[in-house]
């Protein structure tokens, strides 16, 4: 099988079988999902839903949030992993995103690196859940996944490398849902440590599966 037959028959499956795929993260405007995906760095989505509904009650816009001190940040996210880092990160943001932005999230995955707290795979997100953007972010979801299924080589070292294999086979205009079915796949099916092999759809194409 081919790379290219590979990806035509997962892509397919994904298409037939979730023709939607969304993220579970709660937000109500593009500065919500920032702080959300800021927050979700190594934390689980439903932990961060958690605790969102009373930050975003306290700081409803960036400018609340800048003017707030990181230590009122931290009473809100206390919670989440890193709170220290994370609330002076958001502090930080939203500081840059009222100066520079004039508080509105930037379109474009370098602009949103500028802002503290704001890597690679968090302005991926941003720019493909926000602006439906070409961009496929990789978390540690999507660089499992897309490894065992062979979607990605096996030798690939860092999620920059599996991002250009996925860019280089998903049409543009997948791209920001194929996001959404790796993590999904790789947080309900796909487990790290014991992946649900008898209930995926995919092993017919899938490398990890034809080695079990």
């Amino acid at each position: 099988m081919t790379i290219s037959e590979r990806y035509q028959h997962v892509v397919g499956w994904f298409k037939v079988n979730v023709p939607v795929a969304e993220s579970e993260l709660r937000y109500r405007s593009p500065y919500e999902l920032l702080v959300a995906v800021i927050l979700s760095a190594q934390c689980t989505d439903k932990r961060v839903n958690m605790v969102t509904p009373a930050l975003f009650k306290a700081f409803p816009t960036a400018k609340k949030m800048a003017q707030a001190e990181a230590d009122e940040i931290y009473e809100y996210i206390k919670s989440i992993s890193y709170p220290n880092n994370k609330a002076k990160n958001l502090k930080g943001m939203a500081e840059m995103l009222v100066s520079r932005y004039n508080s509105v999230v930037p379109d474009d995955v370098d602009e949103l690196q500028n802002l503290p707290g704001v890597g690679r795979k968090t302005a991926n997100v941003i720019a493909s859940v926000v602006y439906n953007k070409p961009a496929i972010a990789v978390d540690t979801h999507v660089f499992r996944v897309a490894k065992r299924i062979g979607l990605a080589p096996a030798g690939c070292k860092t999620p920059l490398d599996v991002e250009r294999h996925l860019t280089a086979h998903i049409e543009p205009e997948l791209r920001p849902i194929a996001h959404h079915w790796l993590i999904l796949h790789g947080r309900y099916t796909c487990l790290a440590r014991k992946p649900k092999c008898e209930a995926c759809g995919l092993t017919k194409w899938c490398k990890f599966s034809k080695k079990e």
